[in-house]
């Protein structure tokens, strides 16, 4: 009789039956070993609400982290319980929470956008193109397909968004002709991988067991695939994966030093930037809201507070002397 799997193992093949992405089976995983070891390794089945409240305040008290990583070790260890040894725990409501400062978003100008966009090239511009251009995250665009890219609708189909969320948002005119370009060089490297008996893709929601022959299909390639093949960690196949993000945030880093701006400016301020010069056009929120995916029109709100010049508007005392 073979042995039962591992805890571990269990909550991989859990998260995994629920189509969770594998960066969060990662995180999960590390979550809830961290969890094992702060209490020496004792099995969660003997443990409970108050030991989790423990561990979740220790984060917060002697590790300082931010609310959005207690949180996410929070939704962890609740997963464990409910998902795999379920177990309904009572409300967790004796946990000192971790401050979850607010912050209004890093936004560019116009100006300060087309500065660090001409200095970004290559595929990176064309992914920090469809950032700005078309308000998307940078998980968004680098995970994009073939077939979610409309030329004759000039949309983009955004699969599996922020809560697994699919939307639609714009193809902007001016990528067009650079994109196509693009795909042209990509179909070539995919018809090399074929040729060499690759040439498969990862396939989310295993499609591939309903349709075999789908993850070699041009049409799920992604847009923006890797240089080299590798290894896919749960099924051990060898795929081209899509390119790492990890290079587009070096190259918008050294593009916003390079425009010689001050602004803590990442990928994803370009997604701010996106949404705030359509409300300074004098786009209806509503609007915004829907391009960038947003279920609550409030979460969209918060580029009203950085429309406004300096003090919401209002003009200094100081400016009205006429001092130079």
């Amino acid at each position: 009789m073979s042995n039962p799997p591992k805890l571990l193992d269990q909550v991989r093949e859990k998260l995994r039956v629920k189509h969770y992405a594998i960066r969060t089976e990662q995180t999960y995983v590390d979550w809830i070993r961290r969890f094992i070891l702060f209490h020496d390794k004792r099995h969660p089945k003997d443990m409970g609400a108050s030991d989790i409240e423990t561990f979740l305040t220790h984060l917060a008290v002697a590790g300082k982290v931010a609310a959005s990583t207690q949180n996410q070790a929070k939704s962890a260890l609740l997963f464990l319980y409910r998902e795999v040894l379920e177990i309904e725990l009572p409300w967790l409501d004796k946990v000192t929470q971790a401050k979850a400062p607010k912050r209004l978003p890093v936004v560019l100008t116009v100006e300060e956008t087309q500065a660090v966009l001409s200095r970004i090239k290559g595929t990176h511009a064309l992914i920090a193109g469809l950032l700005y251009g078309g308000g998307m995250r940078l998980m968004e665009a680098v995970r994009l397909r073939v077939k979610d890219v409309d030329f004759a609708r000039r949309e983009i189909l955004v699969r599996e968004g922020k809560g697994f969320k699919d939307r639609v948002t714009m193809l902007p005119d001016v990528l067009v002709a650079p994109l196509k370009l693009h795909l042209a060089k990509v179909k070539a490297l995919h018809d090399e991988d074929l040729a060499a008996g690759n040439g498969e893709v990862y396939l989310p929601f295993a499609l591939d067991r309903k349709y075999p022959a789908a993850g070699r299909e041009w049409a799920w390639q992604y847009v923006f695939p890797a240089r080299d093949l590798s290894v896919d960690p749960r099924s051990e196949k060898k795929r081209r994966h899509h390119l790492d993000e990890k290079g587009v945030q070096r190259a918008m880093k050294q593009a916003v030093r390079d425009a010689g701006l001050t602004k803590l400016a990442t990928p994803h301020t370009l997604r701010h930037s996106f949404a705030t010069h359509l409300l300074q056009s004098g786009y209806d929120i509503r609007t915004v809201q829907e391009l960038l995916g947003h279920s609550d029109v409030a979460t969209t709100m918060i580029y009203t507070h950085v429309l406004n010049r300096g003090g919401r508007g209002v003009v200094s005392p100081i400016d009205k002397m006429g001092l130079t």
